[in-house]
């Protein structure tokens, strides 16, 4: 059965956010706000973790999965940016944009797309979202909260709660942050490819 925590989106409650940032070190999934729409969380190195969201989602080995970073520093730690690339990223950060990146060694294997070998990147601007970052000192494994058959993220956290509470060890509450996902820009080639139209405008 999933904890349900109504944090302030504004203001988070520190405690609320270590009682987050420990379920989710010790494997737990949460779904949580974002600038775009709710999200799946789980910590970067977890596996089982890894494996319950894609069962969830019913996604399959060629997914790009996404790690939600707090800065663009640390975006870089986990992708090859040169400065054409962190100038685009630098005026479109933090917000509701997910960057397709070629990964670096850092980036665990099993994250990466398999043939490509990138990688998701985004930093949020969200109170909450950069509050769980900042307490997990590590970026986040995130997949949009999307279900098998829907079009939109599920956007009310009560609805989450009835739907997953038997998947998820916690549901954060943080009030309405839209419903639509992120916009997701493909920077691997000379320009960059919009392959998702999202909240964001590019």
């Amino acid at each position: 059965m999933a904890q349900f925590f109504s944090i302030h989106p504004e203001t988070p409650q520190s405690r609320l956010i270590g009682q987050a940032v420990g379920l989710i070190r010790q494997g737990g999934l949460v779904a949580y706000p974002t600038d775009s729409a709710y999200a799946l969380g789980c910590h970067i190195g977890d596996k089982i973790a890894l494996d319950r969201i894609r069962g969830i989602r019913q996604l399959d080995k060629n997914h790009n999965f996404t790690l939600m970073c707090r800065d663009l520093s640390e975006l870089a730690t986990y992708a090859k940016v040169n400065n054409r690339v962190f100038r685009l990223l630098k005026t479109y950060t933090p917000g509701p944009y997910t960057f397709i990146l070629e990964a670096t060694s850092e980036t665990p294997k099993r994250l990466k797309h398999p043939k490509r070998k990138t990688i998701g990147l985004r930093v949020p601007n969200n109170s909450i979202t950069l509050a769980l970052l900042e307490e997990l000192g590590e970026p986040m494994m995130t997949s949009s909260l999307i279900l098998p058959g829907d079009s939109e993220p599920l956007k009310d956290p009560y609805d989450i709660r009835q739907t997953l509470q038997h998947q998820l060890e916690l549901v954060i509450d943080g009030g309405f942050c839209g419903t639509e996902p992120t916009t997701v820009i493909d920077m691997i080639g000379d320009e960059p490819i919009v392959v998702r139209k999202g909240c964001g405008e590019f």
